[in-house]
């Protein structure tokens, strides 16, 4: 398809818990990309939303064609819903934003003319966080754990909100992996890329959907699909242990012909629940690395589209 058949730009928003904000973010992306082009795509995933978000999304269809509803069969989480809406965008440039507007459409215009300058992807920086105490700290905590397993430099700061180029979007949709981070993604492909600093604006309505333990359900999801961190440091661990364990062999026998003094019971069980424990605790690990490529194995595919609107 030739580029100029391609909408100026496609904006992807996933959906989840959002019937009461849908109608606000269709009107507030539409007067922000309206003072660019009226040649653009808005692209709504429902992601198996319990609410009447999908009924809300067909209603925006209905009244504007630049509205495509994709509603996902069930609930496959927000890193497929996003790949489901970039595989649908057409695009020359196709921006994604989270739903609850939080991610302030009226910074459309900035992402684009700033990745009019040559840039691939163009990253929202964030200045502050409207998010409760709790979340922030484990946002942080989140952030600096990620960073640190999988080597790469993750900024708590830097948001979902952001825009790709044709390339990038094309790039992105090869990837075929299971378990994915959209920003993960994103920095293991690399490309010319920058970002903008932007305000976090207050949650319009509901609260958000991630809770403290599901973001270390999703740290721990993605540490062990982009690392293999964790099974090095088991077996450095293991190292440091096996040497603690041949100094403290080499005591007990030296005190036993020196002093004959034998060890007693209680510190030989707690030297073995240790050893027992961190055993337990590798297999696990490595039980996850290979729970993980089973399901990689299994070929199934990443979302499943149950019905469509204007697309």
């Amino acid at each position: 398809m030739l580029k100029a058949e391609l909408p100026d730009l496609s904006i992807v928003s996933p959906v989840y818990l959002a019937e009461s904000m849908v109608n606000e973010l269709v009107a507030r992306i539409k007067e922000s990309t309206s003072k660019l082009t009226d040649d653009f795509e808005i692209i709504l995933v429902n992601d198996g939303s319990p609410d009447r978000s999908w009924e809300m999304i067909v209603a925006e269809c209905s009244s504007d064609k630049r509205v495509k509803g994709i509603n996902l069969s069930r609930n496959f989480g927000q890193h497929f819903a996003i790949t489901a809406g970039l595989s649908q965008a057409k695009g020359v440039f196709v921006i994604l934003m989270d739903c609850d507007l939080q991610d302030d459409p009226s910074y459309i215009p900035d992402l684009y003319r700033k990745a009019q300058e040559g840039f691939d992807i163009v990253y929202t920086k964030r200045s502050s966080r409207n998010y409760s105490f709790v979340k922030n700290a484990f946002s942080k905590l989140f952030y600096k754990t990620l960073s640190w397993i999988s080597d790469f430099d993750l900024d708590p700061n830097i948001g979902n909100y952001s825009i790709l180029s044709r390339k990038a979007v094309d790039a992105f949709l090869k990837f075929n992996d299971y378990r994915r981070g959209y920003l993960f993604v994103l920095k293991w492909i690399g490309f010319k890329n920058t970002s903008i600093p932007i305000k976090h604006s207050v949650r319009a309505k509901g609260r958000s959907s991630y809770s403290p333990l599901k973001l270390i359900s999703l740290a721990l999801n993605l540490a062990i699909s982009y690392s293999d961190k964790p099974l090095r440091i088991s077996i450095y661990a293991g190292i440091i242990f096996s040497i603690c364990s041949f100094f403290g062999a080499a005591l007990v026998i030296y005190k036993y012909f020196t002093e004959n003094v034998l060890a007693g019971w209680s510190s030989t069980l707690v030297i073995l629940s240790l050893i027992g424990g961190l055993l337990m605790i590798f297999l696990g690990i490595i039980g996850l690395y290979i729970s993980k490529v089973f399901e990689q194995t299994k070929q199934r595919p990443l979302f499943l589209i149950q019905d469509k609107e204007n697309t």
